[in-house]
């Protein structure tokens, strides 16, 4: 019979704080150790959350929309990897199950001229030609379908002015989004023709008066007689505010699925109704 006797608990010596706060964090340590790769994981191949920055896509989203980005929709590169952490690695371009967004589809990006994260619609595909004349999107020669919904008056974000738009809805194939135009009484500005090169996506904002996008000649090569259809050049000015010209395949992250959730507050006047912001697809 062995002559040790275990001490009753209340005989343990206590821990001190010391003691405390390392077994506390080898257990955050463990935790991390096996949550992190997963967390990882999901959002370099499943899903991502990227949250709304700008008005630029109002009224299909709105700053503080937190979207569901789908990481898998188009294939995976180098500006697939969580935390835009590819731009700092040296790695190739090309992509891994490359796929082409459909005509009106919501893609988040790598900016073509900078490190910034970027949202906006799909309007044309390579070989595509666009251009927008009396405030009608015209695709390959086509315009695009488009209906009156209203007019609104609302508030920006963290802004005291009332600004006022008309809604339009734009339908192509069995795709259709509303878009905000005529913001403040201004016209949406006519374009130069765009015919979008191989391996290249045209891009637009859904506030067509208020997005830096593809049909701002900054981020462009030099247009020959209204035409504008190369890419590559380096951009007009400073890098910092080009706009994004003819968006690589390459910069593509994925596909904006659905708003999960928003912190932004509806403020449209005159009782018109807010149109739901929480699990809605896009």
């Amino acid at each position: 019979m062995s002559s040790e006797i275990d001490a009753p608990a209340s005989e343990v010596a206590p821990q001190t704080t010391w003691e405390k706060v390392k077994r506390e964090l080898k257990e955050w340590g463990a935790t991390l150790a096996i949550v992190a790769p997963v967390f990882l994981l999901f959002t370099g191949l499943l899903y991502e959350q990227r949250v709304i920055p700008s008005e630029s896509m109002v009224p299909s989203l709105e700053v503080g929309d937190r979207v569901a980005v789908a990481k898998f929709a188009y294939g995976y590169g180098r500006y697939s990897l969580p935390l835009s952490i590819g731009r700092y690695l040296p790695l190739g371009e090309g992509r891994f199950f490359p796929g082409v967004p459909k005509r009106g589809e919501v893609v988040v990006f790598e900016h073509t001229h900078s490190d910034r994260v970027m949202i906006k619609r799909v309007i044309g595909l390579p070989g595509d030609t666009v251009q927008i004349l009396n405030e009608t999107l015209i695709i390959n020669g086509e315009p695009v379908a488009s209906e009156f919904v209203r007019s609104v008056r609302y508030v920006p974000n963290g802004e005291a002015v009332i600004d006022q738009a008309q809604e339009w809805r734009e339908t192509v194939g069995d795709i259709s989004w509303l878009t905000h135009r005529g913001l403040r009484g201004r016209r949406v500005a006519d374009t130069v023709l765009f015919v979008v090169p191989e391996g290249h996506l045209f891009l637009i904002g859904d506030n067509r008066n208020n997005s830096y996008d593809s049909r701002e000649l900054s981020g462009h090569c030099p247009d020959l007689n209204g035409v504008v259809d190369r890419a590559g050049c380096p951009p007009r000015g400073k890098q910092d505010d080009a706009s994004i010209g003819f968006v690589p395949l390459d910069h593509l992250i994925g596909r904006a699925d659905t708003v999960l959730l928003t912190f932004h507050r509806c403020k449209l006047l005159d009782g018109e109704e807010c149109k739901k912001r929480v699990w809605r697809d896009l």
